[in-house]
């Protein structure tokens, strides 16, 4: 067992050394590289993303523009939790809410207490745990994408097409300066988009890692204007321009929780 654990941190180690010479990869190649199925690499990449240390998109993954250590990306966790806090509090009684894919707006969930909610959700993982009565859940429907059990695809949008929500909580890859929504998986964007125009206000749920990210891959530009809720680290460069092309701005702090 330990020779099988110190194989997979190997394996890790490995991987994120050829990020750091290469920015981005495909899971292909590096099940070829490693002689390991496409099934093993997405697991890795899906610990090295809950770490903090990679992103994800549909085929493979990219760096951070520089990989953070241990300590931070323990960190990044930190925060993540911290926005999905301060994200609850956003949530009224009975409010019905969009939730899409990310893990980040999912955990909102876990802090709206006694509040009786409404929600509708493409992320398959609503399913991994027991909520209390209080929310009504629906789930989209839909094909499965990723280790992140995202819901995409006709019948998620026949259903979510007939859905009106107060708030769409909305978690993404990156946000570049100008209002551009990254997204790792490009079947997605659709999927996000409806629940941006079908709700009466949004929130972008983005750790600092997020804030001004540009890529090649999967984007919506942001025409209707929402709000990024971020963390202290974020950049605050990026969030002037966020807020000069109209975006609302939240950055949490560790100081306004009580993390004991």
């Amino acid at each position: 067992m330990k020779r099988d654990r110190q194989s997979v941190n190997d394996r890790h180690t490995k991987i994120l050394s050829l990020l750091r010479e290469r920015r981005e990869i495909k899971v292909e190649e590096l099940a070829q590289i490693f002689d390991v199925s496409p099934m093993t690499i997405r697991r890795d990449l899906q610990h090295l993303e809950d770490r903090g240390l990679v992103s994800r998109f549909y085929g493979g993954a990219v760096a951070e523009q520089r990989l953070p250590s241990p300590a931070e990306a323990d960190q990044v966790k930190l925060y993540r939790d911290l926005i999905s806090r301060y994200a609850a509090t956003l949530v009224s009684e009975e409010d019905h809410i969009f939730i899409n894919g990310s893990k980040t707006a999912l955990g909102l969930l876990d802090y709206l207490e006694q509040k009786q909610v409404r929600v509708f959700t493409n992320n398959g993982l609503v399913c991994a745990k027991k909520y209390p009565s209080n929310l009504r859940i629906t789930l989209s429907g839909g094909d499965v994408r990723g280790q992140n059990a995202i819901l995409t695809g006709d019948c998620t949008m026949r259903n979510l097409l007939m859905e009106q929500a107060g708030k769409a909580f909305i978690g993404c890859t990156g946000i570049s300066p100008n209002g551009e929504l990254l997204c790792g998986i490009p079947t997605e964007l659709a999927i996000n988009e409806t629940m941006l125009s079908h709700s009466n206000q949004y929130y972008i749920l983005a750790d600092h890692t997020k804030i001004g990210v540009m890529g090649t891959y999967a984007s919506l530009h942001l025409e209707k204007m929402g709000t990024v809720i971020t963390d202290e680290k974020a950049p605050a460069a990026v969030l002037d321009q966020l807020r000069f092309i109209g975006m609302g701005v939240i950055q949490v702090k560790q100081s306004d929780f009580d993390l004991d």
